[in-house]
């Protein structure tokens, strides 16, 4: 029975996607720093799916462990799936470095660590699959998000190169967009309906894309296509933008 591991296992996207598998009948690791918090799930998903779910202790900041965690793991994932990130406060961000640095690290530094450590692993099995949750913020910079869109925007560039990377092992590595989803980070956000997907509606597709390898996956379609509008706008027009 092939295994996923869920790296930030607590966020709602990740408790969606973690159902589909199961319910596909993938055991499931689930890891994140509250690890206690995850046991109900993991009784749920062991009860419902009739799959086997373990509950890992996991800090993406803490970088000096994450060798450690992937070896005590009880079997190696066949697939690895990094949803942890942090919006966190923008105006705050631009004041207060500790907020800065949260966000930054949560979003891009913790991701490469813990992914570099499972590439690795899975270059030398010449096996397995890297799915990882970036953000639509991190097509261009724009003023409401540009620290946390910056995170992103490195860690859509690192999935890209270590796509290119692994390709020749046999590993794939998939970006995920989501753009807007209705979960707790978001939900002091006033969201366009047409444009916000539920965690559900995201772990559907996920679980459709992984099955078909796909590259880069925009949850909405319509995404895709503001984005590159977004992008197209030229740096003259686009500083004097309210974004």
């Amino acid at each position: 029975m092939p295994t996923v591991l869920l790296l930030g296992a607590g966020s709602d996207m990740a408790v969606a996607i973690a159902r589909r598998f199961a319910a596909a009948q993938y055991d499931i690791q689930l890891a994140g720093r509250q690890a206690a918090a995850l046991r109900p799930l993991q009784q749920d998903l062991q009860i419902r799916y009739g799959i086997t779910a373990t509950v890992h202790s996991f800090d993406a900041t803490a970088y000096d462990t994450h060798a450690d965690f992937l070896a005590a793991l009880p079997v190696t994932p066949d697939i690895t799936v990094c949803a942890f990130g942090y919006l966190g406060d923008q105006e705050q961000a631009q004041h207060d470095w500790q907020e800065a640095s949260r966000i930054l690290h949560a979003n891009f530094t913790g991701a490469v660590s813990v992914l570099n450590v499972i590439a690795n692993v899975y270059e030398a099995k010449k096996a397995g699959m890297i799915v990882g949750i970036s953000s639509v913020a991190g097509e261009r910079g724009r003023q409401s998000n540009y620290i946390y869109g910056s995170a992103k925007a490195g860690f859509t560039a690192y999935l890209s190169g270590l796509r290119n990377r692994l390709f020749r092992s046999g590993v794939h590595v998939m970006s995920v967009q989501p753009g807007f989803v209705n979960t707790r980070m978001t939900q002091h956000l006033t969201l366009p309906p047409l444009l916000t997907a539920q965690p559900e509606q995201v772990a559907r597709v996920v679980f459709k894309a992984v099955q078909r390898k796909k590259n880069v996956l925009f949850v909405k379609w319509p995404w895709r296509y503001i984005m590159l509008i977004i992008k197209l706008i030229p740096e003259p027009i686009f500083k004097k933008l309210k974004l």
